[in-house]
């Protein structure tokens, strides 16, 4: 009896085991068969060019090869080791126990080789070596806008700045050939080959102007240098649409090199600081405020101080039991009594504290609110940052008195620039954008973008008051370091304190200045941050004679005629 059902027992077990083979494992030996007889060569789409606002190709694609072997269709494998060991550098010993390994249907030799390899491959004639076209990603200003346009993988898929953020219009779609082998990966006989083609990316032309971008580089690697600061950057904006002209962050890094393998390094040289991180502004921000007060002024809100209206002398303030004190001593003929616009040329503290704190935190934070502090500005760039600021709610009137002059709020270089932009341009706040154009491969234009109006700020009256006030800044007071003789040149100066820990971090500034022309029209508005320079540290010395040197290369680049 035991017997029997041991032998009932393993019958059941070869039924199962048959049943396994032929209908489950069955299906998996069918796929793999098909994927022994069936080879597909891949045929790369080519990457979309990058070009300026102008068409000036920024990043673009050099044609190269990836190298494949079939071990089983390579005849005599120690030529083959030693021609492809000769051609590509490869170690041969290496190579040829690749060859030998008789698990293995497909090698990569290797990625990105040169036609002239190719050809030499060619003349070769190795059984079971084919070759496939990849694109290699180029750029043809090296470290030039590396930050904004960013890098792909040696695959060709964009992992930062625009190249990752318009990856689905630049990648295309990649095509493929088909056809059928034998058992050792030779292409049978009487067999159809299906060719599936490749569809090339899209071109897209960006904003941004290289000759712009070139200059405000050379003018930022300059101060970066000379004052020894932990970093610079700078932005340059049309004022009028908001379109992105120049982005410079320093130091950079040479996108034909991409430091790969050094994964800190990278992430710090690659991050778009305009974009993705936070400063506190310092007096660059009194723009706004003086903004703000000019418009409830002409509103009739009785708060608001009137343009000829003179402010308390005293070179302090206290608000909440704090000290707010101006840069200046207010002695030996300093000022002292000034107007607002006396105030800006000054950049005297305490009048932009009376400012805020009188208009008060509704009317204030709707304004701030207007000129998009606390909300991102929109563009089209991947890991826009927010910035920082009190809520409404728990603002106290010592937090709303500093904010008033730029200190307990943190912007984005972006942020600010826009605000600026839009409180000097008659009231516009436009979304910033890096996209002007997508053209198809066949050179046509199938997507074109328009500015878009967010919101208005203030009115045109008030933009003009404004305008007027900035330029004297430039003229006779603490900008005066980036007048430009025969030229109408605007702007506000900014020295902020760093914080660590909590703390003022001692001898730590950032250094700023925030200019536009021409004054009564403005078409160039540029942003230039300066953080930890060594030795002089005020935005009126280190900053504004960066923004002078960059307004006087876009004179001379668009040949714009002296007004005087």
């Amino acid at each position: 009896m035991s017997v029997t059902l041991t032998i009932t027992f393993i019958f059941f077990l070869i039924i199962a085991r048959f049943f396994y083979i032929q209908v489950i494992w069955g299906q998996e030996l069918v796929l793999r068969a098909t994927d022994q007889w069936n080879r597909e060569i891949p045929v790369i789409a080519a990457r979309g060019n990058i070009l300026d606002r102008n068409g000036q190709q920024l990043a673009g694609n050099l044609t190269t090869y990836s190298v494949f072997v079939r071990p089983n269709a390579v005849k005599d494998k120690s030529y083959a080791a030693t021609c492809l060991s000769e051609i590509f550098g490869l170690e041969m010993s290496s190579l040829y126990e690749r060859l030998n390994e008789g698990n293995v249907s497909e090698i990569t030799v290797v990625r990105q080789a040169d036609g002239e390899l190719i050809e030499q491959l060619i003349a070769c004639d190795i059984d079971g070596v084919y070759y496939a076209r990849d694109n290699t990603r180029v750029y043809s200003y090296g470290d030039a806008l590396c930050q904004t346009l960013g890098f792909t993988s040696t695959d060709g898929l964009g992992l930062s700045g625009i190249e990752k953020m318009y990856d689905g219009v630049l990648g295309g779609t990649d095509g493929e050939i088909m056809y059928t082998t034998d058992i050792v990966g030779n292409q049978t006989e009487n067999t159809n080959i299906v060719y599936k083609s490749a569809v090339d990316g899209d071109d897209i032309s960006l904003t941004i102007d290289i000759e712009i971008q070139l200059a405000a580089e050379q003018a930022i690697r300059e101060v970066y240098e000379n004052t020894g600061a932990q970093n610079a950057s700078c932005i340059v904006l049309d004022p009028g649409s908001f379109e992105v002209l120049a982005m410079v962050n320093y130091p950079s890094y040479d996108l034909n090199d991409v430091p790969r393998d050094d994964v800190q390094t990278l992430n710090e040289l690659s991050r778009n600081a305009l974009v993705c991180d936070i400063y506190e502004p310092g007096s660059t921000f009194k723009v706004l405020t003086a903004a703000a007060n000019l418009q409830e002024y002409i509103n009739g809100n009785s708060a608001a101080f009137s343009p000829t209206y003179v402010f308390n002398g005293s070179r302090t303030r206290s608000v909440d039991g704090t000290t707010i004190k101006c840069w200046s001593d207010h002695a030996n003929g300093k000022h002292s009594n000034q107007t607002l616009s006396q105030a800006l040329n000054n950049s005297c503290n305490p009048c932009f504290t009376d400012i805020a704190l009188a208009l008060g935190k509704d009317v204030f934070y709707n304004y701030l609110s207007l000129f998009g502090l606390g909300n991102v500005t929109g563009i089209d760039f991947a890991g826009e940052a927010v910035g920082m600021l009190v809520p409404q709610s728990l603002v106290r009137d010592c937090d709303l008195a500093r904010i008033g002059f730029g200190q307990t709020v943190a912007v984005t270089a972006l942020q600010l620039a826009c605000a600026v932009a839009s409180a000097v341009n008659g009231g516009n706040y436009y979304v910033p954008r890096l996209l002007k154009s997508v053209i198809s491969s066949d050179g046509n234009v199938v997507e074109e973008s328009e500015p878009i109006l967010k919101n208005k700020t203030i009115s045109e009256q008030a933009s003009s008051m404004l305008r007027s006030m900035l330029e004297g800044v430039v003229k006779e007071g603490s900008g005066k370091n980036a007048y430009i003789e025969g030229y109408r040149v605007a702007g506000k100066t900014g020295t902020a304190q760093k914080y660590e820990n909590g703390a003022v971090a001692a001898g730590k500034y950032v250094s700023s200045f925030v200019g536009f022309f021409p004054a009564d029209d403005p078409q160039y508005l540029a942003l230039v941050i300066v953080d930890e320079p060594q030795g002089a540290y005020y935005g009126s010395v280190v900053a504004a004679p960066v923004a002078k040197s960059i307004f006087e290369d876009i004179i001379a680049i668009k040949n714009i005629q002296s007004v005087e």
